[in-house]
């Protein structure tokens, strides 16, 4: 037993673990809460009117709250990756066996249920905590719990998803060390698209999400598992148009700019996609970057393959790399190049997902240093570009076209022709107004 862990052992029992404890601790709303049973057997939990629902360890069902009730366990590396392990659950598992199979410190701490009240609360004096999990809470630190820990992959996910989430905390230097080692032994390299595409849209919805890839910059992760991106850093842009400068530092200006604007996932993955052609600019031409917006929208898509990123996600942030440029200089388009951009961005027939990308291109224009609050009229104009063509009643327009004798692609001219004259007719009063 590590340093710190207690002379005797809890042999029995039923204990509310992890973030739950955590998180109240914290004085954080507890939204899912979680229990270890100790010194019971798989039957035992069923006899109880357990409902089993564990996969590849014992994992029951309460048959009232439905909370998520496991069996103690261990875990011992078999193979390579995040899957790659014997998993022992037995009723001679201890509680304090089970802590330190956990990843970081401050999710190792158990109150008894006993000692816990229906509404979740307890006394922080009789807490079970082995590894000093709450003085790292008070010491705002990230912390792994064992060398254990090194056999698990994702948790170098985890651990970024979390210096995301809990912004005042900082990632242990042992723990960065540690990393940086299962990095360089390559075992990152076997994590599945899906894991790693789960941790990183987690730690996108963070209060903070330009922290997950700091830390994952930190050991070398980013490297390996999104080069695309990693590569940003140190790419120059004209401190003209953007005064912090470095690429990378901008995109993550984007994405926490998103954050603050609580914007939806394919937003955020739409802001730290948008720019990734930058880092395949020739260096002689630098800090211009001529074209890139073509170049970020090829990479994307094989980053979406790779990570088998969802439609959603994949096709809005596909539009804001294409069109950030062209929706960020519309403020010169007259009616007809502004139909056409909104045609090229599909907004006729997809009006939502357009004002995503106009979400995401506001945060792209604000996520530049000192620009913070900076006023994004495109978002404006466009959205009523787009009102605008909507209100045009095509079905009429369709008729009266046909009675003249037009037919096929020659319909859609006239259903063009009178958008273009909706928006020309109705922009500037929309915009007075």
């Amino acid at each position: 037993m590590p340093a710190g862990s207690p002379a005797h052992t809890h042999s029995t029992g039923t204990f509310l673990v992890g973030g739950a404890v955590r998180d109240a601790l914290l004085g954080l709303e507890v939204k899912d809460r979680d229990w270890v049973v100790v010194g019971s057997s798989p039957q035992q939990m069923l006899d109880a009117g357990y409902l089993a629902v564990g996969k590849d360890f014992p994992v029951f069902l309460h048959p009232r709250t439905q909370e998520e009730y496991a069996l103690a366990r261990t875990e011992r590396k078999t193979a390579p990756g995040y899957k790659g392990f014997a998993v022992h659950a037995a009723p001679d598992v201890t509680l304090e066996e089970d802590l330190a199979r956990r990843d970081l410190t401050i999710n190792s701490i158990a109150a008894r249920a006993d000692s816990t009240g229906a509404n979740g609360t307890f006394d922080a004096k009789n807490l079970i905590d082995p590894f000093s999990g709450q003085a790292d809470l008070q010491m705002r630190v990230l912390r792994h719990v064992t060398p254990a820990f090194r056999e698990d992959p994702v948790r170098i996910l985890r651990v970024a998803r979390f210096a995301a989430r809990f912004t005042e905390f900082s990632v242990a230097p042992e723990t960065t060390a540690l990393m940086q080692t299962m990095v360089e032994d390559g075992e990152v390299d076997h994590l599945v698209p899906e894991r790693v595409w789960q941790e990183i849209a987690k730690g996108l919805m963070e209060a903070r999400p330009s922290r997950m890839f700091e830390v994952l910059r930190s050991c070398g992760a980013l490297k390996r598992l999104l080069p695309e991106l990693d590569r940003l850093w140190g790419i120059p842009q004209s401190p003209e148009h953007h005064p912090e400068v470095d690429t990378g530092v901008h995109v993550m200006l984007v994405l926490d700019r998103a954050a603050q604007l609580d914007a939806p996932l394919a937003v955020r993955f739409a802001c730290l996609g948008h720019d990734l052609g930058k880092g395949t600019t020739p260096a002689d031409v630098l800090p211009r970057h001529i074209g890139h917006e073509e170049r970020s929208a090829r990479l994307l898509k094989g980053v979406c393959q790779r990570l088998r990123v969802p439609n959603d996600c994949a096709e809005l942030a596909d539009v804001v790399a294409r069109e950030h440029g062209n929706i960020h200089r519309s403020g010169s388009l007259n009616a007809a190049a502004l139909l056409r951009l909104l045609e090229r961005c599909d907004a006729i027939r997809k009006p939502e997902r357009f004002r995503a990308a106009l979400l995401a291109c506001k945060c792209d224009a604000q996520g530049r240093l000192g620009l913070h609050d900076a006023p994004y009229p495109q978002a404006q104009r466009l959205g009523q570009a787009l009102d605008l063509a909507l209100a045009v009643a095509t079905d009429s327009i369709a008729a009266r076209a046909i009675s003249m004798g037009a037919t096929g692609p020659k319909i859609g001219q006239f259903i063009q022709t009178a958008r273009a004259e909706a928006i020309a007719a109705g922009l500037p009063a929309a915009i007075a107004a």
